[in-house]
């Protein structure tokens, strides 16, 4: 259901976001080889359908980039485009399964340094990548995330050529659109009324408008040429007849193929989206990760059946909403709205905008993301968490999200079982009495640390192992402890146990009778 509680802040933030998502959506269909009514249709029904059954406040929904690569080979494998979106509706179906039987539970094994080390990447990659469309190098298309780019440049070689094609118009109204962003939200703070009423990012793209109205009759040299604008398809490409599934191509197993691949990495994408939504939720909700997977599974079967593009949680698009002032799912529902009416409506207008201003947006959300405090507050969190966050920084900047993000996750992982290992046992020594205490479950990741741990004790001592904390011992650790208590007779080191009547260990239960 429909939030309107924040009804006035999320039309304003929707209207933000859908000018900011018309070029995503365009590029992304672009990139991915397909039709660019795709992307819009994908963007429409992310807003619309997605935004009412999803549960996330702020999240919005639409084409992601990092399935581009997905679905340029899915086509080629394919060989149509239309068996291609039968392959969507079946992706869609399976991921409302996936929802059904809860699997969207694994969204809550996430280590919390991934994500916001996915988060202070999106930012990095938000700037690194807009900073070309600023200065007037529109090569690339705007929301590529990847770091390989097309003609064999990557996201840092690029930034070095823009300077060989930088436009001067476009780099004046990206400068102008800082300006009148940073000057509009500081006064909307102090502040009410006019400055309350219309989003700076709104204004910003309204006077780049004027501005090149006025390049057009005075200065030609900074004219910004449509190669450097919106560059939307009269009617937004859904009135020249809708493509449909052609379920003549349901029985190849290469098409199930493509359908399990898309509900898998776009389910992933997804509830990795939403987590990252939910840190940047100023509102503090927390979102369902069953439900998320309900509502994409709806979406993407829609899309498939109108002749969209795979839709998943975008956490670009999520970011600009929160920037904007989004509080609730209205505004990722009338961002799909306005979607429809400016490109059945007012296409002419649209092809107006400059890139250059886009970009100037998304720079200033990429920079809230990835502010130099969120570095700090994480590394006075220890190593742990701090490695964890900026390998996953790193490895989203020199791959991809997808693949930075599943690497991140790996490497945060070790580092949960490296505390677990060190944590679940713990030791004190005073003179020739050493205490072995183990805390809650210890499993068999703790073995090779209690072998180190009883090798390094010198014979002729007293020891004694605490067993009354674990609950769960690992049968492999129960071994290693008999075994060594069996080679202490030897040593002279004289060995005691702690049991616990709470233990579920048959070696640490004190048996207590009655």
């Amino acid at each position: 259901m429909l939030d309107f509680k924040s009804w006035r802040s999320d039309a304003q933030a929707s209207l933000v976001v859908s000018l900011v998502a018309l070029p995503l959506c365009l590029g992304i269909a672009l990139a991915s080889g397909a039709p660019l009514s795709s992307g819009i249709v994908a963007g429409i029904i992310g807003g619309i359908v997605v935004g009412l059954f999803s549960g996330s406040s702020i999240s919005v929904s639409g084409p992601a980039a990092g399935l581009t690569v997905i679905v340029l080979n899915s086509l080629t494998i394919l060989g149509s485009f239309e068996a291609f979106l039968v392959a969507l509706v079946l992706s869609g179906i399976l991921q409302i399964i996936m929802g059904l039987i809860k699997a969207g539970t694994i969204g809550n094994y996430f280590p919390q340094s991934v994500i916001k080390g996915m988060l202070a990447a999106i930012g990095l990659i938000l700037i690194l990548k807009q900073l070309p469309h600023a200065f007037g190098y529109d090569a690339d298309f705007m929301g590529d995330t990847a770091f390989s780019e097309q003609g064999g440049l990557n996201t840092f070689t690029r930034l070095l050529a823009t300077f060989e094609w930088l436009h001067p118009g476009a780099l004046f109204v990206a400068v102008t659109s800082f300006v009148v962003i940073l000057m509009w939200d500081k006064k909307a703070k102090n502040k009410t009324g006019f400055f309350k009423i219309l989003p700076s990012a709104l204004v910003a793209i309204i006077v780049s408008i004027i501005i090149n109205e006025v390049f057009k009759k005075f200065f030609p040299a900074f004219i910004i040429t449509e190669t450097h604008l919106v560059q939307l398809p009269m009617g937004g490409g859904l009135t020249s007849g809708r493509l449909a599934p052609n379920w003549a191509f349901i029985s190849e197993p290469k098409l199930w193929i493509t359908a399990v691949t898309l509900a898998m990495v776009g389910s992933l994408e997804s509830l990795l989206s939403v987590e990252a939504a939910d840190k940047i939720d100023e509102t503090g909700s927390v979102t369902s990760k069953n439900r998320e997977l309900l509502a994409q599974g709806v979406g993407n079967t829609i899309s498939g059946f109108l002749g969209g593009l795979p839709i998943t949680a975008v956490i670009v698009r999520t970011s600009v909403n929160a920037s904007a002032g989004a509080a609730t799912n209205l505004s990722a529902f009338l961002h799909g709205i306005w979607l429809l009416v400016f490109v059945l409506l007012i296409p002419n207008l649209l092809n107006l905008i400059p890139l250059a201003t886009l970009a100037a947006v998304l720079i200033l959300v990429g920079y809230k993301l990835t502010k130099p405090e969120l570095y700090k507050s994480i590394k006075k969190k220890g190593m742990d968490q701090f490695i964890p966050f900026i390998i996953t920084i790193l490895a989203i900047l020199f791959t991809d999200l997808l693949m930075g993000i599943l690497l991140g996750i790996v490497v945060g992982f070790i580092f949960v079982i490296k505390s677990s290992v060190t944590k679940a046992i713990v030791v004190v020594q005073e003179g020739n009495d050493y205490l072995i205490r183990f805390h809650k479950d210890v499993s068999f990741l703790q073995k090779s640390r209690l072998l180190s741990i009883f090798d390094s004790i010198p014979e002729g001592t007293n020891v004694f192992i605490d067993g009354s904390r674990g609950v769960y011992v690992d049968a492999d650790i129960e071994e290693a402890v008999e075994d060594y208590m069996k080679r202490c007779a030897n040593k002279k080191i004289n060995v005691t146990l702690k049991k616990s009547s709470l233990s579920l260990s048959s070696l640490f239960q004190e048996i207590t009778n009655g």
